[in-house]
């Protein structure tokens, strides 16, 4: 055994079978345009490569610090914010949000119809900080999810009020006050949803803190971490670095969908979505991951106390019960069987219901592919980047997870 495997407790020639899977399946047949792995066990990293090309218009191979837009994987980090704010003792996870924005005194939940003739019923409990944390509170996507068809008349007001619509310039109160004008899609703490919830906990960090979203993030977890490249749009200097977003398209090739010089992400947005807006790099979203293996801890930096981390992992959907029993809609970040869902995260309850590998880890995804997991009981921290919508497109979490528990040798 090489010293290296020593340190991690991972076969290192079992490891490398991750290279082969992805150059012979996604590289070689042009499925991705290029992606980046990082496995670390134990604080030492075992794996870390990065495959094929950054921008296959331009012909640049994919570059070690290549910027990356992680969309939804913005949403484990705008959670551990929040919880930030817990901690320094401005609420309670079952306080109502109305505490902080009144007008969701006035919140009804949707019960038949559609405009004029939509009828609404009474709250049966407001909605909660632990609801809005965990998707549970009966806000919507307003219909903007790949794959969603038809809206829901809910979704339809979404829609008319322009709420958190692409190119917003709607203050974070004003963002919150239009949702209060909404109907709840469901009584809070009764079913699960994936939905704007996360851009709410953005919101409330900003409210809260009265201080900038982005400032308290650049304070609080990019500046203490050392995410030097993590932010909510690619600063004119690192542009070249940007990697091209791209989709699978009908024909089974690879389509352009966001060119790094004309994106959007390359100027600063009005509205900076907590849900799903930040850029960054593989090595800057390791180091967040190791930051919560180490239970909030990293190079005698604390962003948050172990034991709020282990209750963010923890599953607060009612009654123990899994996303497959809780969730509304179809599209999520994560497979329904086995899976929880706490403070900000998707978690693992158990292997056999999931028909994966490890459990008890804590995870989430983004819109182009991106995923992250860590998993204190292997002492396990995984990023693997590339950019390819829809991220329901390929199984990438599960067959690493396939490849690399199966390293796992001590």
């Amino acid at each position: 055994m090489d010293a290296q495997s020593q340190w991690t407790g991972l076969d290192a020639g079992r490891l490398d079978r991750i290279t082969d899977h992805l150059e012979r399946n996604y590289i070689g047949p042009k499925k991705i345009m290029g992606c980046q792995v990082a496995v670390a066990r134990h604080g030492h990293v075992a794996y870390q490569k990065s495959f094929g090309s950054m921008d296959l218009e331009r012909g640049k191979p994919m570059a070690d610090d290549a910027i990356f837009r992680i969309y939804s994987m913005t949403k484990p980090i705008t959670s551990i914010a929040l919880m930030t704010l817990y901690e320094k003792g401005y609420f309670q996870l079952n306080d109502p949000v109305s505490r902080y924005v009144p007008s969701w005194k006035n919140h009804r939940v949707w019960v038949a119809g559609e405009g004029e003739d939509m009828v609404t019923e009474p709250l049966k409990r407001p909605v909660s900080f632990r609801d809005v944390l965990c998707h549970t509170g009966g806000f919507t996507y307003g219909g903007g999810l790949p794959g969603v068809g038809i809206q829901h008349p809910v979704d339809k007001l979404y829609r008319e009020l322009k709420i958190r619509s692409a190119g917003s310039t709607d203050t974070m109160a004003a963002f919150l006050d239009k949702l209060s004008q909404v109907p709840l899609l469901y009584q809070p703490g009764e079913r699960w949803m994936y939905s704007l919830a996360t851009d709410i906990c953005g919101a409330l960090v900003e409210v809260i803190s009265g201080k900038p979203f982005a400032e308290y993030l650049q304070d609080e977890i990019f500046g203490p971490l050392g995410m030097v490249d993590t932010a909510f749009f690619v600063a004119p200097d690192k542009v070249d670095r940007f990697c091209a977003n791209y989709q699978r398209g009908a024909d089974k090739q690879l389509k352009l969908i966001d060119d790094p010089a004309t994106s959007a992400f390359a100027a600063e947005p009005g509205f900076k979505s907590g849900g799903g807006g930040l850029t960054g790099t593989t090595a800057d979203y390791l180091r967040f991951c190791e930051m919560l293996r180490r239970g909030g801890e990293l190079d005698g930096h604390r962003v948050i106390g172990p034991r709020t981390l282990e209750l963010m992992h923890m599953n607060h959907l009612a009654g123990g019960k899994d996303l497959s029993t809780m969730a509304l809609g179809t599209f999520s970040e994560t497979a329904n069987d086995g899976v929880g869902f706490g403070l900000g995260f998707a978690s693992t309850m158990g292997q056999v219901e999931t028909g994966t590998l490890g459990t008890g880890d804590y995870y989430w995804g983004g819109a182009a592919s991106t995923i992250f997991w860590v998993d204190p009981k292997e002492d396990l921290s995984v990023v693997f980047m590339t950019q390819l919508m829809p991220s329901g497109t390929f199984n990438f979490r599960g067959q690493l997870k396939s490849l690399i528990y199966s390293a796992i040798v001590d």
